[in-house]
């Protein structure tokens, strides 16, 4: 007899992976998922999530209805933070949040409570080279004229890229960019530009502006007086990256690191603990959503730039990231003054 129930016992376990995959299709019938935004609204991000949003929907089995949520603070890490400790955990919950937040702890950052290794990482809807860009009024055109003129830009707070790489910029290559911080997102600094409080802003940017301001860059409105990247992008091939700045092979293993974020600009996640069926059944979704011919033409319409990378290479690129060495490391958190940064607004 036990061994008949042990028999039974066994073959009950190899069929509930089975059993529960097969549920899976059924779970977001008549549910409701919330998209939590790392970002304040009318930015870039709320660009992405509602343009996204009704094709991610359409191809998760059930079609769950999609609520935005815009959780603004600490640079992003309040939404990550959220995300980690207080959200659901069956894939009601997701995230669109701020490249470089997941990178937050690797630095120390004492705000960031979250282990992004931990998190279950959808896609990503785009890649994206950083850069500056300067009001043309403010005539700071070159990356010299960043070196020898004061250049003021905003900031979101200490995890954002719009403090971390200006900073790093500052000391490493010896600019003077200074950093007026307590901003909620990127739109509100575009809103400081345009009342002319600050000269500009410093992080990914092409998409951002391309989509809540799309006459700024056709009728020269703005300067790119370098790009924060490894090289130079396509869109921008006179403008030198600052890659080319670069003295020796610590300041270069330092630029590696920092700019690791491009590599997975507007991710979305899941929190931990979510069932791994249910998370393939969003990466599938996610796929299918970012190859649609009808989001394809939305964000044409809309000016976004899509470039998908899976949830299996996000995982990758933080897993390299937190494989380096501990000297890189501690250079990379010198360079952009992230230890013991606060999420406070």
């Amino acid at each position: 007899m036990r061994l008949l129930g042990s028999l039974a016992l066994c073959a009950a376990l190899i069929h509930a992976p089975a059993v529960l995959a097969s549920d899976a299709p059924n779970f977001y019938k008549g549910k409701q998922i919330s998209l939590i935004l790392s970002a304040g609204e009318g930015g870039g991000y709320t660009s992405y999530a509602r343009a996204f949003a009704p094709y991610f929907s359409a191809h998760i089995p059930g079609k769950p209805t999609f609520v935005i949520q815009n959780m603004p603070g600490g640079g992003g890490i309040r939404a990550m933070n959220q995300l980690a400790s207080n959200s659901p955990r069956d894939g009601t919950a997701l995230g669109l949040v701020h490249s470089s937040v997941p990178f937050a702890p690797l630095y120390g950052v004492k705000a960031a409570t979250f282990d992004p290794r931990q998190m279950n990482w959808i896609g990503s809807l785009a890649t994206a080279s950083a850069m500056c860009i300067a009001w043309a009024k403010a005539g700071i055109t070159t990356f010299n004229d960043l070196k020898t003129r004061e250049f003021i830009v905003g900031g979101s707070g200490a995890g954002s890229q719009m403090e971390t790489l200006p900073t790093m910029l500052n000391k490493l290559f010896g600019t003077k960019i200074k950093i007026i911080s307590g901003y909620k997102g990127g739109n509100d600094v575009f809103l400081a530009m345009e009342r002319g409080e600050v000269h500009g802003r410093c992080g990914g940017l092409v998409s951002s502006v391309r989509s809540t301001r799309p006459d700024w860059f056709p009728k020269h409105m703005i300067d790119v007086p370098i790009q924060i990247s490894l090289e130079r992008s396509k869109l921008f091939p006179d403008v030198p990256a600052i890659m080319e700045f670069a003295k020796d092979e610590h300041v270069r293993a330092v630029l590696e690191l920092v700019l690791s974020p491009q590599e997975m600009d507007r991710p979305i996640l899941a929190p931990p603990g979510v069932p791994s069926e249910r998370v393939a059944l969003l990466r599938q979704a996610f796929h299918e959503a970012m190859n649609d011919p009808g989001f394809i033409g939305e964000a044409a319409r809309q000016n976004l730039e899509i470039d998908e990378v899976s949830g299996e290479r996000l995982a990758q690129v933080l897993a390299r990231a937190y494989s380096m060495p501990p000297d890189v490391v501690r250079l990379a958190n010198e360079s952009m003054n992230l230890t013991g940064s606060s999420a406070s607004e």
